[in-house]
Order: structure tokens, then C-alpha cells, then sequence
């Protein structure tokens, strides 16, 4: 099994893996969990499914998924934020060391001992994704049981936010999840692995907006005669 780190700009190298992880998230929580969500031909997806979003994936040697968690800053729009504030007492978080983790879960078809170590990996990587990009704690919302008896089992502490939400059979509730290099550790004692992120977690940069310089080169200086210009950038940017 890999454990691959995903981005918006690196689809095209994991394309089996992306789509893959779509169809295990309809697996999970539509057939399984019943979920009201969007789906189409076996894939599920979310608003929140856009370029600000990161993705840990656990895969077979087939690219197929295994495990997911989709991770997304909370400087930008979020899922607690827009359909759950009221499981946050208090302020929502909006901040860079802040992400939301969410999408968390693993193929049911896999042996108990197959699902231990896809979620040990997922929980492993968000740490090492976490400690290079400056987090300091994931906002998650999961079921209490998971949070007790998987995230806090593996090392890392768990701050509930509020009030529960009962939903298709569970208790929902949102808490911070820590992110430091002694938390890393103590997953990394129970995982036994030591590193588990098959691409580099390096820091998340802005895309540049410039053109390439091939595309620079073909853009005309001018607009065509005859065509009318486009209008001001200003007017298409929303303000945050």
C-alpha cells in the first residue's frame, strides 16, 4: 500500500487514484452511511471538492483507494462552516494553522487488521502534512465513538467543540485534533512506520497566474479588430 499526497495541480499524475477515491467516498457514504449527497455514476463529490482542497490517499498496488481524507484550509470555504456552525461553540476558526479534515474513512471490504493500518496511515500522514505546512490542528467532525476510539487511540489528542448533532444513527459532533512533532511521534509508535507520505509534504504555494512563457509568447499584444475586450480584472474577482 501507498500513502500519496494529492493536489489539484498533480491530479493528472494519480488519475486512477482520484477517480478511485471518488468511487470508495460514494461507497462509503452514500450506499453505506446513506448520505444525501452529490453523486453521479458511483462517484461522490461536494462543493468542497475545489483546488484549495489537499487529499491523502492510502492505495493498492492497482491505484485503487483505500482510505481517504480530504484536507482543506479554513481561510477558505469549509464544510463546518457552511452547513454545521452551530457544533462549534464559540468563534469558527479561520486561519492558515487551522484545516478542515474531512472525507475521513476506509474501504469496509478490507480485513480488520487491512482497515487498522489504512487508517494508521491516513492519521500518520495528515500529521506529516500538518508539521510542514505550519498546522496547528485540524477541525474534524465525525462520529464520538471514532473520534475516542481511533483518532485519540493513535496519539492524538481531541477537543470537542460543542454540541452533538444526532445524524443517521450517530452522535456528530466537531473538535480540534493537535498537530505537533510529539504527536507525530506517538503515531508513528503505533503505526511502526516511519515515514508514510509517498510524495513530499512540502509547503502549499499559490499557483502562479502569469501565463507560461509558451503561452506567453502566442497571446496577443492586443485584442483581434473586430473583437470586443474583455472586462476589467477587477470586476470578475469577488471579494473574500
Amino acid at each position: 500500500m501507498r500513502t500519496l499526497l494529492i493536489r489539484w495541480e498533480t491530479i493528472h499524475r494519480y488519475g486512477e487514484a482520484w477517480i478511485s477515491h471518488h468511487r470508495l467516498r460514494y461507497r462509503m457514504f452514500v450506499e453505506r452511511q446513506g448520505w444525501s449527497v452529490p453523486h453521479y455514476q458511483g462517484m461522490e463529490y461536494d462543493e468542497f471538492d475545489t483546488p484549495a482542497a489537499t487529499y491523502i490517499l492510502v492505495v493498492d498496488e492497482q491505484d485503487q483507494a483505500l482510505g481517504t481524507a480530504r484536507l482543506i484550509p479554513t481561510t477558505r470555504p469549509y464544510m463546518v462552516k457552511s452547513l454545521w456552525p452551530n457544533l462549534v461553540e464559540g468563534s469558527l476558526p479561520h486561519s492558515d494553522a487551522v484545516w478542515e479534515a474531512s472525507r475521513f474513512g476506509c474501504d469496509r471490504a478490507l480485513s480488520a487488521g487491512g482497515r487498522r493500518r489504512v487508517i494508521g496511515q491516513l492519521i500518520q500522514a495528515c500529521q506529516e502534512f500538518g508539521l510542514a505546512n505550519g498546522i496547528s490542528s485540524y477541525l474534524g467532525v465525525m462520529p464520538s465513538w471514532i473520534f475516542k476510539n481511533v483518532i485519540a487511540a493513535h496519539g492524538c489528542p481531541v477537543r470537542p467543540l460543542g454540541a452533538k448533532l444526532p445524524l443517521q444513527g450517530h452522535d456528530i459532533g466537531a473538535a480540534y485534533i493537535g498537530v505537533s512533532s510529539a504527536i507525530l511521534e506517538l503515531v508513528r509508535q503505533h503505526t511502526g512506520i516511519p515515514k508514510v507520505l509517498h510524495e513530499s509534504p512540502s509547503p502549499v504555494e499559490p499557483i502562479p497566474s502569469a501565463l507560461s512563457p509558451r503561452l506567453a509568447e502566442d497571446a496577443p499584444s492586443k485584442p483581434a479588430d473586430g473583437l470586443p475586450r474583455s472586462p476589467e480584472p477587477e470586476g470578475l474577482v469577488e471579494a473574500e
